[in-house]
């Protein structure tokens, strides 16, 4: 499998993102600034978390519009896999390559902790080695992770099988009181209509490998490299 991290001033995730892909594919990934213009064939992208742009106007508004984007859309329109994580789904909205937007937290605060997420769909190439339903943990750092979508969007999307992860109690609830930054229906990630496109608020890199206390997120690397090599 080959794969790409992007890289933008502000992102603060790539290496770690970079590190988990490795220990999965058994290669590096090629780490690409946002200023290229050009990709190789790849399998996958990866658009991180961090700060792009420092946040600036709005969260992933700047970077959407970074020379490199216009590639990765082109990519994704070909059937390229993409994977955007934290600031990364940001970019991806803002990009349009998934629906909806992510607006400020409920609670207008900066929330850093970890969460559980129940995997509501796992018959796609970024969760095949997760069961339906499974409860997972994943951290959360984000300030803008309050996702929504008009209710006709949300309607199609929930039909077609778009709605990837929601947050949850540890024992697979998706009750108010699991959801910490007030997110639509407790959305924690969404697919595109093909479902070749992943963003998600979560971070599977910062728990996958059980030296930083849990391994939950290595499963979806693993099942990108199963997938595509």
């Amino acid at each position: 499998m080959k794969a790409a991290v992007i890289v933008f001033p502000g992102s603060n995730c790539d290496r770690d993102v970079a590190v988990a892909l490795e220990a999965s594919m058994g290669a590096k990934p090629l780490m690409v600034w946002h200023r290229d213009t050009k990709l190789p064939a790849l399998d996958v992208i990866v658009v991180p978390g961090g700060f792009s742009y420092g946040d600036y106007l709005r969260c992933g508004a700047m970077a959407a519009h970074s020379p490199i984007m216009r590639e990765v859309k082109a990519k994704a329109e070909a059937g390229t896999r993409v994977l955007g994580i934290c600031n990364g789904f940001q970019i991806l909205t803002e990009s349009g390559l998934l629906p909806g937007v992510l607006m400020r937290n409920k609670n207008l605060k900066f929330i850093c902790k970890d969460v559980h997420l129940r995997v509501e769909n796992a018959q796609t190439d970024f969760c095949r080695k997760y069961a339906a339903e499974q409860v997972v943990r994943f951290p959360i750092a984000h300030a803008e992770g309050n996702y929504f979508a008009d209710a006709e969007t949300f309607k199609s999307m929930q039909g077609n099988g778009q709605i990837a992860f929601r947050y949850c109690s540890n024992l697979g609830e998706a009750a108010e009181g699991a959801n910490p930054n007030g997110s639509l229906d407790n959305v924690a990630g969404v697919y595109n209509a093909k479902h070749t496109v992943l963003g998600l608020m979560p971070h599977p890199e910062r728990l996958a490998e059980d030296l930083l206390g849990g391994s939950d997120g290595k499963a979806m690397f693993d099942s990108l490299v199963e997938a595509l090599s």
